[in-house]
């Protein structure tokens, strides 16, 4: 099951024409997921057939619009982005304990870590054979990107060194464990439909972008939205422990108060590096005030800055539909962040 970034596409057959690939890369994600070991097949097919949004392979579809997307390397590569995100995924479930993954058991919490990560092992492998097919500059793009992936991660297991900027550091394990993929998804689409260079470059500048703005993007409506706009569960970060964008700003604004430090100031505090926010009601009491709290309005900034250096990015482009959708992704993340 396919459930696909809205895009307003500009016309009724570039939409078709993506969907109707879209459907081409899950039909080989199934079929790449069919090992000879049975239980290497039940946890690889477990996480594909949750579903999903396939962003970046839709990303690749798109890119692939400013060359000849009916090259048949566009297929493959879009499916091993797809592969090597599905991996992350598995080993990003074993690093946070995680017990569900796109509203179904995660792999290991069905079986246990050691079959979680051989299976992400698995589909990093089987990503590795496909590009592996479409030439030596794919795998080094690969290697590349998965470097970034590794040093994101690395650097969000270990944590703050001293002395660094707890704002600048989020920053970094975003654009390196997040936008390092979604930019190579952008630069695969071009380079596989024979695109120029320079447009290459443009386009994984754009997605890499684009990629950074969803995420921040998402770290606002995790305190801004209810269920019943999200359709997810407010504050699930916070309960987790995570500090994303709006509370680095809030924690960053009362470390500055200093002594001066006000009441609410204090409380907020309290709440955000003290207390147990599996607690419905401090939960509900930390979500109230940062709504209310000028780090919303910081990090909706940093959003649009985000969203603007897309624009200029994808404006640069040559004028085909698929820019336009381009912009409509851009403009679709501005509005989500409210």
């Amino acid at each position: 099951m396919i459930t696909a970034v809205p895009v307003d596409f500009p016309d009724s057959a570039l939409e078709a024409e993506v969907l109707d690939d879209l459907a081409r890369v899950e039909e080989s994600l199934a079929v790449t997921a069919h090992p000879d070991d049975e239980l290497l097949t039940e946890a690889s097919r477990h996480l594909i057939a949750a579903g999903g949004k396939r962003f970046r392979a839709m990303l690749v579809l798109l890119a692939a619009q400013f060359g000849d997307p009916k090259d048949p390397r566009v297929i493959q590569a879009a499916v091993a982005i797809e592969l090597t995100h599905l991996a992350t995924l598995f080993h990003d479930d074993v690093m946070d304990e995680a017990l569900v993954r796109r509203g179904h058991p995660s792999v290991n919490s069905r079986w246990n870590n050691s079959v979680a990560i051989l299976t992400g092992d698995f589909l990093f492998a089987q990503a590795s054979q496909i590009l592996a097919g479409l030439g030596p500059e794919a795998v080094k793009i690969q290697a590349e990107t998965f470097t970034r992936l590794v040093t994101g991660q690395m650097a969000e297991t270990i944590g703050l060194r001293p002395g660094q900027d707890p704002l600048d550091f989020y920053m970094h394990v975003i654009t390196e464990k997040t936008g390092s993929l979604i930019a190579t998804s952008g630069r695969f689409g071009a380079l596989f439909s024979g695109a120029p260079a320079p447009v290459a470059e443009r386009i994984a500048a754009a997605c890499e972008q684009v990629g950074v703005a969803w995420q921040l993007s998402d770290d606002v409506i995790d305190i801004a939205s209810d269920s019943a706009q999200s359709g997810k569960t407010p504050g699930t970060d916070l309960r987790q422990g995570v500090r994303t964008l709006p509370v680095l700003y809030a924690l960053r604004s009362v470390a500055q108060s200093g002594p001066m430090q006000s009441p609410a100031d204090a409380r907020l505090r309290w709440l955000l590096e003290e207390a147990d926010l599996t607690d419905e009601a401090l939960l509900t009491e930390a979500l109230t005030i940062l709504r209310g709290h000028h780090a919303m309005k910081e990090s909706r900034a940093d959003v649009l800055h985000w969203v603007h250096e897309a624009r200029t990015s994808i404006r640069a482009l040559p004028d085909v539909p698929a820019r336009a959708a381009f912009l409509a992704l851009c403009d679709f993340v501005e509005k989500r962040t409210g």
